[in-house]
């Protein structure tokens, strides 16, 4: 079986089988993929589609000192064959009026190359590690207490901390549609 889709089938796992018991939301988006921001190097990926969708849980009140945090579980197929991955992670929902921003940090298991060159400078261009970071930030309108969309950004790349001589990443702006159960 493809390795994206022992991914996604362990994603959709996960979220189903917690789902019935403390699911609040699910959410599903589409990404522009490879991004020019500030914070990757190029990964050799060229502009493509991703299609994300998670489960969100119930806030975290042993953890309410920094905001209760809900846990998600995420998983992101692209489109054209590159890199896809699965994971989990916090992220807080600050807003009680219909405009909320909702920062969240997670790590992620991806199946890119473990080696990559860039063709055109040379570079190593693989991620690093098996294992990434995946910060991201959405801003939202809440459209009733059920539905909201997001404008939403994530990152994945393992920030140094496994290689400091490299560091590309991949960033992917778009939408999310968030459902709340």
């Amino acid at each position: 079986m493809h390795l994206k889709t022992c991914f996604l089938l362990a994603a959709s796992a996960l979220a189903a089988i917690s789902a019935p018991a403390s699911a609040q939301e699910v959410f599903g988006g589409v990404y522009a993929r490879a991004v020019d921001t500030p914070f990757t190097l190029e990964a050799t990926e060229g502009g493509s589609v991703d299609l994300t969708a998670g489960v969100r849980f119930g806030g975290i009140e042993a953890l309410d000192f920094i905001g209760s945090p809900e846990p998600y579980v995420v998983g992101n197929l692209n489109t054209a064959g590159d890199t896809s991955f699965a994971g989990a992670g916090l992220s807080w929902t600050i807003g009680k009026g219909p405009f909320y921003v909702r920062p969240g940090i997670g790590l992620v298991v991806h199946d890119a190359p473990e080696f990559r060159i860039d063709p055109a400078t040379g570079d190593r261009a693989d991620l690093g590690s098996r294992v990434l970071f995946e910060p991201e930030i959405g801003a939202g309108y809440r459209f009733s207490e059920r539905v909201s969309v997001e404008a939403h950004w994530m990152h994945i790349s393992q920030g140094q901390i496994f290689n400091s001589e490299q560091n590309p990443g991949i960033d992917m702006i778009g939408a999310r549609v968030n459902w709340r159960l």
